[in-house]
């Protein structure tokens, strides 16, 4: 090696490799996959996610990325949507594709028409065949660059309408896009080189549209079961409906609402809505209870979902109703700490169901369904023992039970419990704004952003350490919450149409101190460019009861 040599380091392999200026991340790739027995969809060049086509000018740090990563099975599934669009635009011109929300193991999409839904079994299948003769064909994605206002044209001119709403409220002087054939698109985040690196997909009926499932994240070589998830989708459909009758549904939209000054009226609607969920959840518990169940209200969602200000709210309607909420705190329930499951790295695993007595649980509910005075434990988490301190319930006429945490859709909980006496409900942010018609919002990125500004306000946690423990945080919700959501007796759907504009002003400059060294600055580094998509909205006529709150400070409840 000269000293003017042009190298990269490459993570994968632990070595320098020579390379020439201009040379692409695909050419780099090629010379050694057969030393690292997996296919490339993309790498972090200094911790920023590119495509393969990316060109290398300067010394950089590489580290290639397959289907297995995050990241690479994003770059997977956006890779497909582009795919699907020209599908589309090849078979059935005019038609409008939206990719609104994941559910099922997919990616739930309709086909539009002059605002009605006009897909059919046939239609599918037809759009099937030709995705797969498009990725035999082994099309390139070209990533181009161009001036915003020159790109806006262009999608003026193919229909997209929801992308020309989109830039003309950005500020940006360039924008990239995507060519794949005859069409273009735009993505917030990288595609595979060509279409060839798409075998493994399959597109289904779903409800009124279809889904386009990508590979199976435990194995790859095959796509992935659809699983029906009809309350689930009944939550996301009626947000959508919500969000097409007041006009809001992606974020250009949100933009030009933020930008005229019309954003008062929003967030009073998204509030209002949240209380008449709320009141017809109580309104059905106190149906139920007085008619002899509904004794145990259950509360259940993933992190950052905002179960703690759903409980309290859902307490409030309750007690408009007359019926009166007696809280018991599951953690309680700890088993002591020698006696916890250890997870496979072999830490104690709170998150595991079995890191509850029980048997003890049980056996204090029905007690407490009894008529019976229970003396109630405290965990104590310094010594990791659990100890009573003279803390006392029974219940008495018209007071119901009130648990929060995350198993209380698991039927194993509360195995000794009779059935009618349960309520199950089920709390997460069901993100339906999209950023545009082919780029959706996942829900997620919400929750995520939403612990991350939590963390650092509340917890003293840096960005950095949040993001760092999420993907341990997502594998114990996929274990332990997800299986069980279409057990619940009512979904709530807490995301709010305005947040992430507000949440934005937050997250900005806390993803900003992340290190650029960091393994965790990629995450960083993406959810500000998902960021950077929204206008800013200030937080000061957000309600101090909204569920908001818990994660931005300035709440008239105690947490």
């Amino acid at each position: 090696m000269t000293d003017d040599q042009l190298q990269i380091y490459c993570k994968n392999t632990g070595e320098y490799i020579d390379v020439d200026g201009g040379e692409m991340l695909l050419n780099v790739f090629d010379t050694i996959k057969q030393r690292l027995g997996f296919t490339a969809l993309c790498a972090y060049v200094n911790n920023c996610n590119e495509d393969l086509h990316y060109k290398i000018y300067g010394p950089r740090q590489v580290e290639f990325l397959d289907i297995t990563s995050n990241s690479g099975y994003r770059v997977y599934t956006r890779s497909l949507c582009m795919v699907l669009y020209k599908a589309i635009n090849d078979l059935y011109p005019g038609k409008r594709l939206t990719i609104e929300h994941s559910i099922g193991n997919g990616h739930y999409c309709r086909l539009k028409h002059n605002g009605g839904a006009v897909v059919s079994a046939k239609i599918i299948s037809a759009i099937k065949a030709r995705m797969v003769e498009i990725i035999d064909k082994d099309i390139v994605f070209q990533r181009r660059e161009r001036l915003t206002t020159d790109v806006i044209e262009m999608f003026r001119k193919q229909g997209l309408n929801d992308k020309v709403r989109l830039l003309s409220t950005t500020s940006e002087l360039y924008t990239a896009y995507y060519k794949l054939d005859d069409v273009i698109d735009s993505f917030y985040g990288p595609l595979v080189p060509s279409t060839s690196y798409l075998k493994v997909f399959d597109l289904v009926p779903y409800e009124q549209g279809m889904l386009l499932m990508g590979p199976d994240r435990g194995n790859p070589s095959v796509p992935a079961k659809a699983v029906a998830q009809p309350k689930l989708f009944k939550a996301f459909t009626d947000y959508v409906k919500f969000n097409d009758i007041i006009g809001v549904d992606d974020v250009g939209t949100l933009n030009k609402v933020i930008n005229d000054h019309q954003a008062s009226l929003l967030i009073n609607v998204a509030e209002a809505l949240h209380n008449k969920m709320f009141a017809k959840i109580a309104d059905e518990i106190t149906e139920r209870y007085h008619n002899g169940g509904a004794r145990v209200v259950l509360i259940a969602g993933p992190s950052s979902s905002g179960k703690t200000t759903s409980s309290k709210r859902l307490s409030i309607q309750l007690l408009t109703n007359y019926i009166i909420p007696k809280v018991i705190e599951l953690d309680n329930y700890f088993v002591d700490r020698h006696r916890t499951p250890k997870d496979e790295s072999g830490n104690y695993d709170y998150e595991s169901l079995y890191a509850l007595d029980l048997e003890l649980f049980n056996n204090d509910i029905k007690r407490l369904l009894d008529g019976e005075e229970v003396a109630l434990p405290t965990y104590n988490f310094t010594t990791g023992e659990r100890e009573y301190r003279g803390n006392k319930l029974r219940l008495e006429k018209n007071d119901i039970l009130l648990l929060e945490g995350i198993h209380g859709l698991n039927p194993e909980l509360t195995r000794q419990i009779p059935e009618e006496q349960k309520f199950r409900l089920f709390v997460s942010s069901l993100t339906t704004l999209s950023i545009d018609d082919h780029n959706w919002i996942g829900t997620y990125d919400n929750r995520l952003l939403r612990r991350i500004i939590r963390d650092y306000k509340y917890r003293g946690h840096s960005a950095q350490a949040t993001i760092a423990m999420w993907p341990s945080v997502r594998r114990g919700e996929e274990k332990w919450i997800m299986p069980f959501h279409e057990n619940a007796d009512a979904m709530f759907n807490s995301s709010l149409l305005f947040e992430l504009s507000v949440m934005k002003n937050y997250a900005e400059p806390i993803l900003r101190q992340v290190p650029v060294n960091s393994p965790e600055y990629s995450e960083a580094y993406r959810l500000l460019k998902f960021l950077s998509y929204f206008e800013p909205l200030d937080e000061k006529e957000i309600p101090s009861t909204s569920l908001l709150r818990e994660f931005l400070g300035g709440s008239s409840f105690h947490y």
